[in-house]
């Protein structure tokens, strides 16, 4: 099969290639994916298990990419839920050769079945950031109806889920971003708008909940307009900064058939839309993600037509 590979982490996505690979067999309780659709995630490159192991053993040359839509060839043995020929999109564990590829080897319980009326190229966009949103608000966040929310990034992929699935349950959306992404931000639901490079956090009002994919100066100024008793979710690691009386929480997204399902349910009855930005094929994937310019959206490779 024809996958990208990486080998050398110091060359970031100029050391991608187009490379032959054997087609992944299939372990107990996996599914041989057929992938018609990938995602990537532009840090990729800088995660420890894209290149080792969990025994911390290097495992390159690996795949990257970790989000897929496809049809199921193979079952592993002791296989259960999922069957040959039934489509499915989901998210690829971290540690093993990823969806940027011809065929993946994926656990069946990471997976969710994909309705014939969801493209591939949809689904593909789906698991991480919807997850991501939907764990960070609902599991992690654990908000309310009423509740406001500081969403950074509101025009990005997982923003624009935040703030959707946000205002769905009920609350208050101020989306931040560079100024350039305030109609976006504001297309997709949010109330409000507050550009980082011109205006100040030190003027929004108090809310209960920040969910944060910046970190660093803008995760300390957004701690501090946390309510007492509220949270601070952050996706960029251990928390720098804390509210005053209130709680901060990373968390690392999880694969859960459940939450696919609600997920793509809501795409499929209109509330939620994808924010897919670039489509390439496999053959131009390489040039795709080590373009100059600003990629917005989410990224998606065409593994089929």
């Amino acid at each position: 099969m024809r996958a990208i590979v990486v080998t050398d982490q110091a060359a970031g996505t100029a050391g991608m290639t187009l490379a032959e690979r054997p087609k992944p067999p299939a372990a107990i309780n996996d599914v041989v994916v057929e992938v018609h659709a990938s995602g990537y995630v532009p840090t990729e490159l800088e995660w420890p298990s894209t290149w080792t192991d969990r025994a911390d053993r290097d495992r390159s040359p690996s795949v990257p990419g970790h989000e897929l839509a496809g049809v199921v060839t193979t079952l592993g043995y002791g296989t259960t839920g999922l069957s040959v020929g039934q489509r499915v999109f989901g998210l690829a564990d971290w540690h093993r050769d990823g969806t940027l590829a011809e065929y993946v080897a994926i656990e069946a319980r990471n997976l969710a079945p994909l309705p014939g009326d969801v493209d591939f190229t949809v689904g593909a966009s789906l698991p991480i950031s919807g997850l991501t949103a939907w764990q960070g608000l609902f599991q992690h966040g654990r908000l309310q109806s009423g509740q406001s929310v500081l969403a950074h990034g509101a025009a990005g992929a997982v923003g624009t889920m935040v703030t959707q699935l946000a205002r769905e349950f009920g609350a208050y959306v101020i989306g931040t971003g560079r100024a350039s992404d305030r109609e976006k931000a504001l297309d997709y639901g949010a109330n409000e708008f507050v550009d980082l490079a011109n205006d100040s956090l030190d003027d929004v009002g108090p809310v209960d909940l920040v969910f944060d994919v910046i970190g660093g100066d803008i995760q300390k100024s957004s701690a501090a307009r946390v309510k007492p008793g509220g949270t601070l979710v952050t996706i960029v690691g251990p928390p720098e900064a804390r509210p005053a009386d209130g709680l901060a929480i990373d968390f690392v997204v999880e694969a859960d058939r459940a939450q696919l399902t609600e997920i793509v349910q809501r795409v499929r009855d209109g509330r939620l839309r994808t924010n897919i930005g670039t489509v390439a094929t496999l053959d131009d994937a390489v040039a795709t993600f080590n373009s100059t310019e600003r990629l917005k959206g989410k990224t998606i490779i065409s593994i089929r037509p």
